[in-house]
């Protein structure tokens, strides 16, 4: 394996039921994203795009194929582990577009739980939850419950939540969908900006082309195949 790469997809297929009810969604799926990309996840809605992130974050069971996660092969026709809870909490950091904070915490709270849990000292996970939250400029917030947030201000927040076990792995499905322009450049910079400092390898699902010129290279679903292409040099951010 590469000391690169980060994910790696060989033949990967998602049927969803069976006999006259069976979806195909995925046939046969084979790519690679390597350690300080972001790569761009687009295709029309109902495509699959989110399948496949749910895949990649052993959330979703294959059909078939072969995932790797770093130097492990977590998946061969079968989850090569029971578990994969631990992987997500370790190696994953997943952002969607619902923010799924836990409503009886404070911000500082839904934050640093799992950094915690992962066994990192209140004070560590603390500090690195206020610097996130402050680059978010949301750190005034950090004592505040969700209810008490804007759905933008939530968002922010779950993204900062998807940082703050430092993954080696970022699973953004739709994560600027609660953003303003300005702050979806931020939000899509400072992912890569990570990409590249911590060496993490981050897909990102969008419809907003202009992000597209901030990632590596786009991964695109079509007729049910995954196929890699560069950014087109025409697109511009806005």
């Amino acid at each position: 394996m590469s000391s690169k790469q980060s994910i790696k997809v060989e033949n990967l297929v998602k049927h969803f039921g069976s006999g006259d009810n069976l979806v195909r969604v995925i046939e046969g799926a084979d790519f690679q994203v390597d350690k300080g990309e972001l790569v761009a996840l687009i295709a029309p809605s109902g495509a699959g795009k989110t399948t496949l992130l749910m895949m990649i974050g052993c959330v979703e069971e294959p059909t078939s194929g072969r995932i790797w996660l770093g130097d492990d092969k977590v998946y061969d026709n079968k989850w090569l582990t029971r578990e994969t809870r631990k992987i997500r909490r370790e190696k994953i950091g997943f952002i969607f577009q619902a923010h799924y904070l836990i409503p009886f915490l404070n911000v500082i709270e839904n934050v640093t739980l799992v950094p915690q849990t992962n066994g990192v000292s209140k004070k560590d996970s603390e500090a690195k939850a206020k610097e996130l939250l402050e680059y978010f400029d949301i750190g005034n917030k950090a004592r505040a419950m969700p209810s008490e947030l804007s759905g933008g201000q939530n968002q922010r927040v779950a993204i900062a939540r998807a940082l703050a076990n430092s993954p080696e792995i970022i699973l953004a499905d739709e994560p600027t969908a609660a953003l303003d322009l300005a702050r979806s450049v931020d939000v899509v910079k400072m992912l890569k900006k990570i990409a590249i400092e911590q060496d993490v390898a981050v897909i990102m699902v969008t419809h907003d082309e202009a992000m597209l010129p901030l990632c590596d290279r786009i991964l695109k679903i079509e007729n049910k195949k995954v196929v890699s292409s560069d950014v087109p040099k025409d697109i511009h951010i806005l």
